[in-house]
Parts: structure tokens; C-alpha cells; sequence
């Protein structure tokens, strides 16, 4: 009789082959990655029994936690290690009574009461007070759908949610838009000019129509699920199925996702399961008087360097838990996907800190957590089962292999992944060389730098680089000049100098990645100052935890040069469907002079850095035939001089100095300036 392990074998060399060729590294591991196969077809059919699939398997949200059927209140909770549970709340004045226990209904630790519906309505604060042998504690139900902050007291409470009439969804027939992806990272509460926290209602009627103005096709919403703590960005989240009230209820949440669908725009959420808060009344942690209920025993269940807990993944309630959470935020809220936060972290016993991953070794070492790399790849079949068409993004900065490939060619199964390294290099560049030193070799290389069989993002910044301590790229390119000399009447040659190289950076970034590229909201148009959130420091000011619109909307300051430039590049982008193709080719590149060329699916794209050269009659090889100019970051109406014109045609002249047939194209480069040029064959006869 073949056993379980044999069958599965039977099929992995097939699987690995192409996997094995395209890089031939991996074949010193090739047992290694046998063994992730197997270990995560076990898990599945662990989880499914073989009797049904992860969708059905991953619905624990709708077992567990309040819901309301049949005229009753039923809610469950799993707490293995309590010796009693109780619901507490308004409608028992905070107080124990028997008629608002649980009864424990199975052996592994589930508990469970059924309530008549007269008892609790809509809008009702509770909580539970579980007992466990030597202690006792308040706790947030782990599958609270609506979690609210008390503005007085500041306590946090699991709030009653039955609304006398549901959302109706207008827009049924979305589906997550084909080919390259344009993102634009966003974050709710920050997005508003006033200062305060902003709204799911004001950034469907005020922000909405920017980013859909903009271009782009796919908004990423950041700090959605329920988070203690407003300056952890979201990232430090207690209630995983809890939309986070601040910023307004779950049906503004809604509206927003279909208002987004309605114009075309997919959304897709960052979704925290790396970690996951310390906090013990609003989080997991120690959630029935154990350390190691969700998390890992002892040393292993704590994140130092962001002081929070660490999932153990290789409990089947964990994977349980965090896989109906995936499910969840697709069935409730319709969201078209997730990029999964911090996945280094997760991945690596050492969480990647201090770590430069220059060994293949590294990804294959005792350092990897394999069941947090099973549970990643169950997630990813899980929200493809749902959605086929939903969007999977992993950020991951040690580059291990297969992230971002099929579960079927033996990946992990992220439809792309980000590549992290770009943003850090700008930062480095800018930060310690002046650019007359910059290497344009090594740019390239970083910028083009990627595993050519997995589909990545590339971006030239985001929030990470927009945080109080840090500067975003046009600061640190121009400095406090920023503060003073953006009125378009002012000339001022370190905002010329920033202006110009901002879009230079962003224009070579997208046409040179992958498969999407990313923007953080406010980039687009070169918001001036950092994100800061309310703390003590600075004396709970929302004055930096917002952004500046005025600035991109007074036509008297240079803000909205950098703005259309950033849409018309967009627009430009997909008309051309650059990032559909292969490539970029490398045709050309000078240190001295600081040009680059490289040509893209039809397109010849030209930069000059030189800080004050430019050049005319620039001539380098090229296939012969007619040029025309259809781009350029010189335009007047992107702030720059104006020193091109618009739709000019360049023809190829042969070049008779040699005796081997060649074409030459020769061009005006200015200063700083990036053009590109479409490509027409001659005509034959």
C-alpha cells in the first residue's frame, strides 16, 4: 500500500524540474524543498480531513464569536485553559451571573451560550471574564467583528452589531483588474488635511476621487484591522476581525470598498498575521492565562524588537484562526486581496534583524520556520479558492526563493512580491553621495536586480521612508528650501534640483520593475513633511498625521507640476503597457556622463542625471527607423524648462565611419531630464 509521503513524492520531481532549471542554486536543496511540499499538502489534509476543502475548513468566523440565528444570541470562544467563562457587559452591569455563563461544549477547549434575543441589542458593550486555575481577566472575544474605545475612559469593548438594515453592495460584478498593478498605499485615518483622525466616509467623498484621478488601479489600505495603539501604523493589531472604529463603522467601510469597485479600483488590505499585539485585555496575548494559547512557549513567543507575540504556526487552531481571518475581510468586505506585512519576521527565527542574507544557505538553514512558510502557502491556495481573481502581495526582504511563484511549480504562491531593496538604495544614494557620484551601473543593477521568474513590485518610497525620524525623497532632496521657494515665481536651484530628480527617480523606478509599482499616498505630488502620530513627545498633535492637499491644489506653488507629472506617467504607463513586457534591455549607459538607455516593448527610454551637463547630438547605436519623443519630465507643465518639443521626430542616420553596418540616433539631452521615444521600423521598399 502506498503511503501519504510516497504519493505526494510521486509528483514533486515533476513539479520541482522547472523550478530546478530556471535556478539552478536551488538544486544543492532540492530535498529541502521536497519536504516543504510535503509539509504542506500534510497540513492541508490535517486540516481538512480530506473531506472538504480550506474554504469550508476556513470559516471559523462564523462558528465562533456573537452571532445572531433563530430569534438567539449564540456566541463561542476557544480557551482551553479556562476553568470558567463569562460574558460581562451593559446588559449584566459588568458583573458575573450565572444566566450569562458558558458551558464548555467540547474537550479541546471551546465554549459556548445561546441568549434569548430580547437580552442583548444593538450597540451593547461586553466583554468576557474568563477564570483559569490562580488568576482571572477581562478579554476581548479573539472573534469580535466591532471593537470601540470608550473617548473618556479610553477602554476598549467588543460592541453589539446587528444594524436595523445591512449594507447593500452595489457593485456585485467586480473583479480585480488584468495586467500591471499601480498601486497607492493609503492609510484612513491620516488622510484627511484637518487635524484629527479622518473617516471612512470622508476618504470615500474626498480621497477617493484623487486616487482614481491619479490613475491608479489598486488601492492599498493600511491600519484596517482593530490596533490599540493609533501610531503603530496598524501594525501592532489585537482584533483580527474587527474593522477599526476609529475611523467609523463597518458599513462606511463598505460603502468606501464599493465606491472604489463602482470606479473601477481594486482594493486590497494590509494584513498583519507576522504578529501580533502584547496587550492582554484587548489582545491575544495570555487570552486564557496561558503565554502559549496562539503563541509560541517562552522566548520564542515574543518579538523584542517590536514588543509584540509571535504566532506558533504549527497549531492547528492558530492556522485555523488566522486562515478565517484571510477568508473573512473576502467574504464581509469584499476586498480583493491582502499584501501580507512583515513576512521576514515570520519566516526566520531570528526575524531577519541585523541579517543581510548573502547565502542561498540562509534560506534553507535551521533559522526557517517551515510551518510559518506552510501556513503562508495554505493562505495563499485558501484566497485563491475564494477569489481566483484576488491580488496576493508578500513583503519579504531576505529574497527567499519561490515566494512569489505557483504552488503548483513548488512557490509559495504570492502573485507577486515586493522589492524591498529599491526604496532603501534611493535612500543611501540620495542620503550619502552627492549625484554627481552617482554610479549609473549600480543603479541599474539595483533597480533591474530581481528573480526573473517571480512577478515583483518596485517603488521608489513609501510609509517607511515618510516616518518621523526619516525624510521622504523630495525632502531630503531639497531640504528646508521646501518651506520657502515652491511658489512657482520663486527660482531656486535646490528645489529645481529636487523636482527634476524626483521625477527622474520615480519615472526609471516604474519602467523598470516588474509587474506593478507602488505610491504612498501624498508622494505623488512631493508632501513635504514626515508622518508623525499623536504621542507624548509631541504632546498628542495630529499635526503631522495627516496630509496637505492644499499644497497640491494651489496652482501658485510647484506642488502640482510634480502631481501631473505623476498622473500623466501613470496614464502614460498603462497606455503603453510597459510593464507587460519583458525586459528593460540595457542599451547604453556612461558613468561620466550619468546617461542610461534601455529600451521596453517598443519604447526607447533616455535619462540624464548629470547634474549640469547637458548634451547635444548624443549618438549611440540603436535598430534603425523613425523615433518620436512621446514623453518627457522637461515639460513646462511638470516644472520643468521646457527645453524639448512636444512629438518631435528623430530619424536614424547610418553610420559610415566603420565598416560593419550600423544605425546611430542622435539626440538633445538636457540636464536631468528623461525622455521616451517610440519606435517605428522603416518601411520596406
Amino acid at each position: 500500500m502506498t503511503s501519504d509521503k510516497e504519493s505526494v513524492f510521486s509528483g514533486i520531481d515533476d513539479l520541482l524540474q522547472s523550478l530546478l532549471e530556471r535556478d539552478p542554486f536551488l538544486r544543492p536543496y532540492e530535498e529541502a524543498l521536497k519536504r516543504r511540499i510535503v509539509n504542506i499538502h500534510k497540513m492541508e489534509k490535517r486540516l481538512t480531513q480530506g473531506k472538504t476543502d480550506l474554504a469550508e475548513f476556513a470559516a471559523g468566523h462564523e462558528y465562533f464569536g456573537l452571532h445572531f440565528s433563530d430569534e438567539e444570541w449564540i456566541f463561542r470562544e476557544w480557551a482551553p485553559n479556562a476553568t470558567a467563562v463569562y460574558l460581562v457587559g451593559d446588559m449584566t452591569g459588568w458583573l458575573e451571573k450565572e444566566a450569562f455563563a458558558l458551558d464548555r461544549i467540547k474537550r479541546d477547549g471551546v465554549w459556548e451560550i445561546r441568549i434569548p434575543e430580547k437580552t442583548l441589542k444593538h450597540g451593547d458593550h461586553y466583554r468576557l471574564r474568563i477564570l483559569w486555575h490562580g488568576g482571572e481577566g477581562d478579554r476581548i472575544p479573539a472573534y469580535a467583528r466591532r471593537v470601540v474605545q470608550d473617548p473618556e475612559t479610553l477602554i476598549f469593548n467588543a460592541q453589539v452589531w446587528l444594524p436595523s438594515s445591512i449594507y447593500k453592495w452595489q457593485c456585485n460584478d467586480f473583479r480585480c483588474p488584468s495586467g500591471a498593478l499601480f498601486i497607492y498605499e493609503a492609510h484612513v485615518g491620516m488622510a484627511q488635511e484637518e487635524e484629527k483622525i479622518g473617516s471612512y466616509r470622508e476618504f470615500t467623498r474626498h480621497i477617493l476621487p484623487r486616487i482614481i484621478d491619479s490613475g491608479y488601479n489598486i488601492l492599498q489600505l493600511m491600519a484596517i484591522p482593530e490596533h490599540p495603539y493609533y501610531g503603530s501604523f496598524g501594525y501592532h493589531v489585537s482584533s483580527f476581525f474587527a474593522a477599526s472604529s476609529r475611523f467609523g463603522t463597518p458599513e462606511e467601510l463598505k460603502e468606501l470598498i464599493d465606491t472604489a469597485h463602482a470606479a473601477g479600483l481594486a482594493v486590497i488590505m494590509d494584513i498583519v498575521h507576522s504578529h501580533a499585539v502584547s496587550n492582554e485585555v484587548e489582545g491575544l496575548s495570555r487570552f486564557d492565562g496561558t503565554y502559549y494559547q496562539y503563541f509560541h512557549e517562552g522566548p520564542r513567543g515574543f518579538h523584542e524588537a517590536w514588543n509584540s507575540r509571535c504566532f506558533d504556526y504549527g497549531k492547528y487552531q492558530v492556522i485555523h484562526f488566522l486562515l478565517s481571518n484571510c477568508r473573512f475581510w473576502l467574504d464581509e468586505y469584499r476586498f480583493d486581496g491582502f499584501r501580507f506585512d512583515g513576512i521576514t519576521s515570520m519566516l526566520y527565527r531570528h526575524h531577519g534583524l541585523g541579517k543581510a542574507f548573502t547565502s542561498y544557505e540562509q534560506y534553507f538553514d535551521d533559522n526557517v520556520d517551515e510551518d510559518a512558510l506552510t501556513y503562508l502557502a495554505l493562505a495563499n491556495r485558501l484566497i485563491h479558492e475564494v477569489r481566483p481573481d484576488a491580488l496576493t502581495i508578500g513583503e519579504d526582504i531576505s529574497g527567499m526563493p519561490g515566494l512569489a511563484m505557483p504552488l503548483s511549480e513548488g512557490g509559495v504562491g504570492f502573485d507577486y512580491r515586493f522589492a524591498m531593496g529599491i526604496p532603501d538604495y534611493w535612500i543611501r544614494l540620495i542620503k550619502h553621495l552627492p549625484d554627481e557620484e552617482w554610479h549609473i551601473g549600480h543603479l541599474w543593477h539595483e533597480l533591474t536586480n530581481r528573480r526573473k521568474d517571480e512577478k515583483t513590485i518596485s517603488y521608489s518610497e513609501s510609509h517607511d521612508q515618510a516616518l518621523v525620524g526619516d525624510k521622504t525623497l523630495i525632502f531630503r532632496l531639497i531640504g528646508a528650501d521646501m518651506f520657502s521657494h515652491m511658489r512657482v515665481s520663486d527660482e531656486n536651484i535646490m528645489v529645481d534640483r529636487g523636482v527634476a530628480l524626483h521625477k527622474l527617480i520615480r519615472l526609471i523606478t516604474l519602467t523598470t520593475a516588474g509587474s506593478g509599482y507602488l505610491n504612498f499616498m501624498g508622494n505623488e505630488f512631493g508632501h513635504p513633511e514626515w508622518i508623525d502620530f499623536p504621542r507624548e513627545g509631541n504632546a498628542w498633535s495630529y499635526r503631522y498625521a495627516r496630509r496637505q492637499w492644499h499644497l497640491v491644489d494651489d496652482p501658485d506653488l510647484k506642488y502640482h507640476f510634480i502631481a501631473h507629472f505623476d498622473r500623466d506617467m501613470i496614464e502614460f504607463a498603462k497606455r503603453f503597457r510597459i510593464l507587460e513586457f519583458p525586459g528593460p534591455h540595457l542599451l547604453f549607459e556612461h558613468l561620466k556622463d550619468k546617461v542610461i538607455a534601455f529600451k521596453r516593448g517598443g519604447l526607447l527610454f533616455m535619462f540624464n542625471f548629470h547634474p549640469t551637463r547637458s548634451y547635444d547630438n548624443y549618438s549611440f547605436e540603436v535598430l534603425p527607423g523613425k523615433y518620436r519623443m512621446i514623453f518627457e519630465s522637461d515639460a513646462s507643465e511638470y516644472g520643468g524648462h521646457g527645453r524639448l518639443l512636444a512629438d518631435q521626430y528623430h530619424l536614424t542616420l547610418p553610420d559610415t565611419s566603420r565598416s560593419k553596418e550600423r544605425h546611430l540616433l542622435s539626440l538633445y539631452l538636457p540636464t536631468r531630464t528623461a525622455i521616451v521615444l517610440y519606435f517605428s521600423p522603416p518601411v520596406p521598399g
